[in-house]
């Protein structure tokens, strides 16, 4: 008979014990909820990083990079955002059209006037992978400039 000395014993232990047991998780077994984000006199940036965690799934044990495991995000008020300093009137947001002199400026203020909730919708765009991945989590965000949305039926837990 075969006995194994006290050293093979102590590295089969070791082995035994670095054994993985991570899980990861897989498309069709991830559970989404719906949570409702009110960015009432909220900083831009502080909502927008909160609301790209929850779209990638960043706060779940069940993480998994390449996977969507993030949840749906509603977010309200996103005309009363806010942005500190004097970056309403001096910040530029520029945009390119593609085609020779396509080049636009405007400032959030403006932007604000004209679509509030590009605003926060270009701010989250900016902090999710830019990937096929990154756009399936976008199709996520759902942004409204007032305090209503038709997402009552979802049952959204607010954050």
């Amino acid at each position: 008979m075969y006995l194994r000395s006290p050293i093979v014993k102590a590295k089969l232990k070791i082995v035994k014990m670095l054994t993985y047991r991570t899980t990861h998780a897989k498309a069709g077994t991830v559970q989404r909820q719906w949570y409702v984000l009110n960015a009432e006199n909220q900083i831009l940036g502080r909502i927008a990083s909160k609301a790209a965690r929850l779209l990638m799934g960043k706060h779940k044990p069940c993480f998994t990079p390449h996977v969507d495991c993030g949840d749906h995000v509603i977010i309200v008020n996103a005309a009363k955002v806010r942005l500190t300093g004097k970056k309403m009137q001096n910040k530029e947001i520029i945009t390119f059209s593609g085609y020779p002199g396509g080049l636009k400026k405007t400032t959030p203020e403006k932007v604000l006037a004209r679509k509030p909730e590009y605003l926060l919708e270009e701010a989250i765009r900016g902090m999710l992978p830019k990937t096929r991945l990154g756009a399936a989590m976008y199709r996520k965000l759902h942004v409204f400039a007032g305090p209503d949305h038709p997402h009552a039926a979802q049952k959204p837990i607010s954050v």
